[in-house]
């Protein structure tokens, strides 16, 4: 429809007025003045849709770095005692398989024993019982520490299965003394985890 087509209604206008004397419009500039009217609220309204938008996103980013940020120190000493546990176990078999690769020798075995006969109480009645291997080593040179030791006095030295190379177990009256070497190192994995 054009501005110059005529409207027709159904029914006759009431309460129409003519305006006389009111100036003619420009109604091209009229139409457009509405829009940059229009154009205008429309710009603040969604300027004003997206800072609340952006008031809650950022809302919300906060409470999620503060759920992350919690959930961290949370996990933090699980870790920490996890990584711990894990250095400990990897210090132990690496302490393992230093010690299995290690020769045994007759200085060694001779400083196994003399350090387990320095936490004997009783001197009286000791055996000393040796791997079968390290005990033939020991008697194959001749070892001094057969003839006993002016601290502990005369020992009686004996084999058993059940100890390992380069360790050995001492029978007193009062108890055994376990100089195993696997012994030690569940001794050390203990004194590290307390």
């Amino acid at each position: 429809m054009k501005w110059a087509d005529t409207i027709l209604f159904e029914q006759p206008l009431r309460d129409v007025c003519l305006l006389v004397g009111s100036p003619a419009q420009d109604w091209q500039r009229f139409l457009h003045e509405r829009e940059e009217a229009a154009f205008e609220n429309g710009r603040r309204a969604g300027e004003s849709a997206l800072n609340e938008q952006l008031l809650r996103q950022r809302n919300e980013t906060v409470e999620l770095q503060r759920g992350i940020l919690a959930s961290l120190q949370a996990a933090l000493p699980k870790v920490a005692h996890e990584a711990e546990s894990a250095v400990i176990d990897l210090a132990l078999e690496s302490a393992k398989k230093i010690v299995a690769g290690m020769p045994v020798d007759v200085a060694m075995m001779e400083n196994t024993v003399r350090e387990a006969l320095r936490q004997a109480e009783d001197t009286a009645e000791i055996v000393i019982q040796l791997h079968p291997d390290d005990l033939a080593l020991l008697r194959e040179h001749q070892s001094q520490i057969l003839n006993g030791s002016p601290e502990s006095g005369p020992l009686r030295f004996s084999h058993s299965s059940e100890v390992g190379r380069g360790g050995c177990i001492i029978q007193t009256r009062f108890g055994l003394i376990d100089a195993r070497r696997e012994t030690k190192i569940e001794q050390l994995r203990q004194s590290l985890s307390a």
